[in-house]
């Protein structure tokens, strides 16, 4: 069933436009046949609220007056009370006039919006998916759909864990701050081979669901060593040592606890979990608490 607000789409101007005109002057014509029996004053609401989708603001206003002042000139009433009732039906009518048009306005907006995110999701060489609280994909581009080869050709609909375990490990089922990350894992693709990947994720909430996670994921060439991987080999065997307090408040502010909560989970008072996470900064040479998660996570995701 289509939504009523198709009525405002475009491709609907002209033949809105010329009913909604056509409807004002019938209205009127059977206002003035009427006089002073029935009052029609009511029908001009909806050919304005039709037309207030397509035409600017100050002519909402001026269509609003105009169709007040017609109902008054067919009304009954004496001029005494003709006036305050001509104030109230301008009111009305250009309210719900003005109202509507920025309902549209905002629709066209919106639904713009999400065309042009669709065009740079759709396009990107970059596999890109999201993945909802229950572990599900929502959404795949066909890059990702590429890079994983479903059996079946489509991605929406199946466990990312079947494919990413370590991303499935990521979504976390409590609501929390968001956080962004970034790791390197195994992936499966569907006809049982596995490949390298590098993942940047971030979880995002959207109203009134538990929170949700988006990835954009990329294919590590194992032809041969880069040249920074010795580095990488290195610098991963170095790590600094953590104690294992240290390790525990890691763990709690990676599943999206405020101090006070880690405080309370731990024991310890909420001075004490401050200290723990200046001693932590100075460490791992980080400045914020995004950047301890995203340490954490690349460096000792094995201890969490």
């Amino acid at each position: 069933m289509p939504h009523l607000d198709a009525i405002w789409e475009k491709r609907n101007r002209t033949p809105v436009l010329i009913l909604s005109a056509l409807a004002i002057f019938f209205t009127a014509l059977f206002d003035w046949w009427t006089k002073p029996y029935v009052s029609f004053g009511f029908l001009y609401l909806f050919p304005v609220i039709l037309m207030a989708g397509f035409l600017p603001r100050y002519l909402v206003a001026i269509l609003g007056a105009v169709c007040a002042i017609l109902s008054e000139l067919f009304s009954s009433l004496p001029p005494e009370q003709a006036f305050i009732r001509l104030g109230f039906e301008t009111l009305a009518i250009v309210g719900c006039g003005l109202f509507v048009g920025e309902l549209a306005q905002n629709r066209r907006l919106t639904m713009a919006a999400q065309e042009r995110l669709r065009v740079l999701v759709e396009t990107s060489p970059a596999a890109i998916l999201t993945v909802d609280d229950r572990g599900f994909i929502e959404l795949a581009n066909s890059a990702a759909t590429q890079l994983i080869a479903p059996r079946d050709g489509n991605l929406v609909g199946h466990p990312v864990a079947a494919f990413l375990p370590d991303l499935h490990h990521a979504l976390r089922p409590e609501a929390g701050p968001q956080f962004r990350a970034s790791m390197q894992c195994r992936g499966h693709r569907d006809n049982g081979d596995s490949f390298a990947a590098n993942i940047w994720f971030s979880t995002y909430n959207e109203s009134f669901t538990s929170p949700k996670l988006a990835a954009i994921i990329g294919e590590i060439s194992e032809e041969g060593p880069s040249p920074e991987a010795p580095a990488m080999f290195m610098a991963r065997l170095e790590r600094i040592p953590l104690n294992s307090r240290e390790i525990e408040v890691i763990r709690l502010l990676t599943q999206g606890m405020k101090n006070k909560a880690i405080g309370a989970k731990m024991g310890l008072p909420e001075g004490t979990v401050k200290n723990i996470f200046q001693q932590l900064f100075t460490k791992l040479s980080v400045r914020s608490r995004s950047q301890l998660v995203r340490t954490a996570l690349e460096e000792y995701r094995d201890l969490l």
